[in-house]
């Protein structure tokens, strides 16, 4: 078999993809408006976690699952994390929670008042807990901080109580753990928000220490916003931590990665393979954040996982040695005609047999479509109460 794209080349990168799924992605969401309902919905961590492990069973791609602390609470997490070894997928990421008590309305890290900092410092400590029962290496770390009236909050003196906060956090952070810093430019502050963008994350933890990264949400940006420039620009730093993959078309609109702009998702992981994001000894973790409120969850995610592993397979079929040569000659449209002939390249037959070499189903989503599980789960899951985010 003839092979003219150049796929054979670029199996043994494209086999180091991981993407760790959400746990909050198998859960019941919606908008500010309505939080839907949808038969099968995971009524126990565990069954998020089981319906994870399908995701993971059908694409190779999903070895891992994240955890969102107080959604995700269980009485064992050592019990949790031997649940989900036994399913072939492990316990990742540890996200924490500070927007969603009543103490932290006008902030949590940043709060004026030292008590409610305090309560917000505890609750990372107990993360940290979780993430030495687990194995868990990152601590998440978003804040829905910030103001919505000038002259409402001290600016500088948010930042200065922010840097505190995170330095009483990190030191207690194990040795082979990393606290990651997510940003956000707008929402739920609307005037101005702590941790607004990666220059601010950038700087906050960069004054930690080396245990301390950035992470990217793909979703987190003002419209006309070079993501790709952030994601060469931190790991030229050597501070991107992760990735939270989801598509807008607005705002934060946490819809499936590739969805509104497959090009962007392309230049995204092109600007991660030349900064060496996907090489063997790269710590950047790829992660979804995505909620799916109207379609299906676990095809859903299966769709998410296997457009950024196509996205990836094309950002790896760019000829990386003719690109230089027209970029040091000055060759502007041939230099961006190599970019769009890997980006037109059709990689799905390829992904197809590849996946079969493998073991894997050719298609994962007729897979799951065929597997009977959806309808599995729609029966067996009635009554109790369905998990959602709120």
């Amino acid at each position: 078999m003839t092979d003219p794209s150049g796929f054979a080349a670029i199996t043994s990168q494209l086999e180091r993809l991981a993407i760790e799924v959400p746990s909050w992605a198998y859960g019941n969401s919606g908008t500010r408006f309505k939080v839907f309902g949808s038969a099968g919905t995971p009524r126990s961590v565990e069954e998020k976690i089981a319906d994870a492990a399908v995701v993971n069973r059908l694409t190779g791609l999903a070895p891992s699952v994240a955890l969102h602390i107080p959604w995700d609470l269980v009485d064992d997490y050592t019990a949790l994390r031997s649940y989900a070894e036994d399913l072939g997928v492990a316990l990742g990421t540890i996200n924490s929670n500070t927007f969603q008590d009543d103490d932290y309305k006008l902030g949590a890290l940043t709060h004026t008042d030292k008590v409610v900092r305090q309560k917000a410092i505890d609750h990372h400590f107990e993360c940290i807990d979780v993430m030495h029962a687990t194995g868990s290496r990152d601590l998440k770390v978003w804040l829905a901080e910030g103001s919505n009236y000038p002259g409402q909050a001290d600016l500088r003196g948010r930042q200065d109580r922010l840097a505190e906060s995170l330095a009483t956090i990190y030191e207690r952070i194990g040795e082979d753990q990393r606290l990651v810093l997510e940003y956000k430019f707008f929402e739920p502050a609307f005037y101005h928000t702590d941790v607004p963008d990666w220059g601010t994350s950038y700087a906050q933890v960069v004054a930690l220490g080396e245990r301390a990264m950035v992470c990217l949400d793909t979703g987190h940006h003002a419209p006309g916003t070079n993501i790709e420039f952030i994601v060469m620009q931190l790991l030229r730093l050597g501070r991107l931590g992760s990735f939270d993959f989801n598509s807008r078309f607005y705002a934060d609109d946490d819809l499936i990665v590739g969805a509104a702009d497959p090009f962007q998702l392309f230049r995204i992981m092109a600007e991660v393979i030349r900064g060496g994001g996907l090489d063997a000894d790269s710590d950047v973790a790829f992660m979804l954040d995505q909620c799916h409120n109207i379609e299906d969850k676990i095809p859903g995610q299966i769709r998410s996982v296997l457009n950024v592993q196509e996205m990836t397979a094309r950002a790896l079929l760019i000829d990386r040695d003719a690109l230089l040569v027209a970029q040091q000659d000055g060759d502007v449209l041939g230099a961006h005609e190599i970019y769009i002939d890997a980006f037109s390249t059709d990689v799905r037959p390829a992904l197809a047999a590849w996946r079969e070499e493998r073991g894997l189903p050719a298609s994962p989503m007729r897979a799951y479509a065929e597997s009977g599980y959806q309808q599995e789960i729609e029966e067996s899951r009635r009554g109790g109460t369905q998990l959602s985010w709120n």
